[in-house]
């Protein structure tokens, strides 16, 4: 698994890969928090993060499948991932260390965005009056919801040799799972599980995790769902085999 780790971290930052997709993605959110009004940090009037934190998912959307996109596609057309297979290292090995890679990569995009709190700290008057509480619950929750976002991205990839397919795929899953199961909720017709597809809702789980306490409950099931599609990577690489 190391070896695979320290494989796709190399091809992250030996090109232009890494530097684009973490340029892109804080240049976004720079010009969403500070710089256009209706989203501003600095219309609000007091120090909160909260318009941070509910714009970043939805960046992640898109961000995390671009990442996760090439991983085992790009395997599967070149024809390297046979060969890979054959080496002393398991399909746990091999799905493990493209997933702790790309983690690893978005966690790394995420940690600049931890100025946005100092300076909404040294802004608060007085100094400090920010709810860090709740700022560093939605943090771990952040950092969660990429790690489902990765798995179901790893997914998307091993299904196709194409990765503006995985892409596509991705995209979708990721969407479905974070705000597709609130809106169906939302369904009249659906109203008997409607509660049941809320919870299962990952949006609702990533709330919760922001209200500053840490439920247990929200934390395994993201774990579990992270666990569940990297399950489904392994399953998929047997398959492929």
């Amino acid at each position: 698994m190391l070896a695979i780790f320290r494989k796709e971290i190399n091809q992250f930052f030996s090109s232009p890969i890494a530097y684009i997709i973490m340029g892109v993605f804080l240049t976004a959110i720079g010009l969403m928090l500070w710089v256009f009004p209706d989203t501003s940090l600095l219309e609000n009037g007091y120090a909160d993060m909260g318009t941070f934190f509910n714009l970043t998912p939805y960046v992640m959307l898109f961000l995390v499948p671009a990442v996760t996109m090439r991983s085992i596609a790009d395997e599967v057309r070149t024809g390297t991932l046979e060969w890979l297979l054959t080496k002393p290292v398991s399909r746990w090995g091999v799905v493990g260390g493209k997933f702790l890679a790309s983690w690893l990569l978005v966690i790394l995009t995420l940690l600049p965005t931890l100025i946005y709190y100092v300076t909404l700290y040294q802004l608060g008057s007085p100094t400090g009056n920010i709810d860090s509480a709740s700022v560093f619950g939605s943090y771990i929750g952040l950092v969660l919801l990429a790690g489902v976002f990765v798995a179901i991205g790893l997914w998307a990839s091993s299904l196709n040799d194409n990765q503006v397919v995985a892409f596509v795929l991705g995209v979708f899953f990721c969407f479905l799972f974070y705000v597709g199961l609130s809106a169906l909720a939302g369904l009249s017709v659906l109203s008997s599980v409607s509660y049941y597809l809320a919870s299962f809702a990952l949006d609702e789980q990533y709330r919760a995790l922001g209200r500053g306490v840490i439920d247990s409950r929200n934390v395994i099931y993201l774990l579990s769902l992270l666990v569940f599609f990297l399950l489904l990577t392994v399953q998929r690489l047997t398959l492929t085999k």
